[in-house]
């Protein structure tokens, strides 16, 4: 299996690199990466398996009117990345994308602009220019971090019929129905939920059952779970659980990124600051979670981290120590554990398993 890497480049990383992963030791090895762009800190794999989209997390100062997203080719046998095109988002600090169920289009989230941008895409992988844009307007009560809009995800259902976009900016996760006929978002009805004030909603995903939702508030520290209406396209909050442990005085936490557990029993965050993995264990009926422990993410700053498509292994990408850890999950108990294995990568962000 390979992992694809996106990066910050700020200390002279290539960009996004390609690991080779032993599926038995879970150990990590170099094997190619591909420069060009600027801090290509998130990354997407189209449906076919053939194309990989990464965002340029850069403003307007290089000269474009805004961050940008890059299209690379993946070679069928060495998962080796050649740069196709690249198009500008039209926004600010793009951080997070995904592709659409069908191919055909994809979808970026700008952190810096608060805005949201949808590109279709050629039967060759390349980029169109943008054919759809939103702006995000609003604020909320942290003046440091919340003065304006800050989209920092966009999340395409399990359908492919909807898109919630959290914006920390606003406290708000917006609503978007996919129009794959003329590459549009529409609002949705309502057109956002509302988190709680100052919590910061950031990354969000889905419960392999598609009728539970998990988002992550990078501010408030918490992990709210909804129930998902696919039809409606609405989410109503069911609990909210701490990322933190109840003594910890650290301060200056923030959290990073939430994923489900294959088997859709256990709900795990990050935490920069206390740089650590949370761990839930979770009700498949009613969404409730309760604590089961922290794991040490063997680094400083973890940032994504990956749940290995079996479940027997979990990534930490820890930014500020350019490490990737990796841990054994035990499926029974969720807990995890080192394995001993890490790798050597500058700035880690993204992690994306593919093959």
């Amino acid at each position: 299996m390979k992992v694809f890497v996106g990066t910050y480049t700020r200390t002279g990383g290539d960009g996004v690199y390609v690991l080779d992963m032993n599926e038995e030791t879970g150990e990590l090895s170099h094997s190619s990466s591909v420069s060009g762009a600027t801090n290509p800190s998130f990354v997407a794999i189209h449906p076919t398996g053939k194309y990989l989209y990464a965002v340029a997390e850069v403003g307007s100062g290089g000269g474009n009117d805004g961050g940008a997203t890059y299209a690379y080719s993946i070679d069928p046998d060495s998962a080796a990345l050649t740069e196709i095109n690249t198009q500008s988002t039209g926004s600010d600090g793009p951080c997070h994308l995904e592709v659409d169920a069908t191919g055909k289009y994809v979808c970026v989230a700008n952190y810096g602009g608060g805005a949201v941008t949808m590109y279709p895409i050629n039967d060759d992988g390349s980029l169109e220019p943008r054919s759809d844009f939103h702006q995000h307007r609003g604020n909320s009560v942290n003046q440091q971090r919340q003065r304006s809009e800050h989209a920092h995800s966009i999340n395409l259902d399990p359908t492919n019929t909807w898109a919630f976009v959290p914006d920390l900016g606003m406290d708000q996760v917006v609503t978007y129905k996919l129009d794959l006929e003329n590459g549009k978002l529409l609002p949705g009805n309502p057109a956002y939920t509302t988190a709680a004030a100052g919590a910061g909603p950031r990354h969000f995903d889905y419960h392999p059952n598609g009728e539970l939702v998990f988002v992550l508030n990078e501010m408030g520290c918490t992990i709210v779970s909804y129930r998902f209406d696919s039809s409606a396209g609405t989410l109503a909050e069911i609990q909210s659980v701490p990322t933190l442990p109840a003594d910890w005085t650290g301060g200056g936490n923030t959290t990073a990124d939430t994923h489900v557990s294959p088997d859709g029993r256990f709900v795990y965050a990050s935490n920069r600051g206390h740089d650590s993995l949370v761990i839930y264990s979770l009700d498949q009926a009613s969404g409730e979670m309760t604590y089961v422990g922290h794991q040490s993410t063997g680094g400083k700053t973890p940032r994504n981290f990956a749940i290995h498509p079996s479940g027997k292994f979990v990534l930490a990408a820890n930014q500020d120590s350019s490490n990737i850890v990796v841990f054994n999950r035990d499926i029974e108990t969720g807990k995890l554990s080192p394995t001993g294995a890490e790798i050597e990568v500058p700035m880690p962000v993204c992690l994306k398993f593919f093959g």
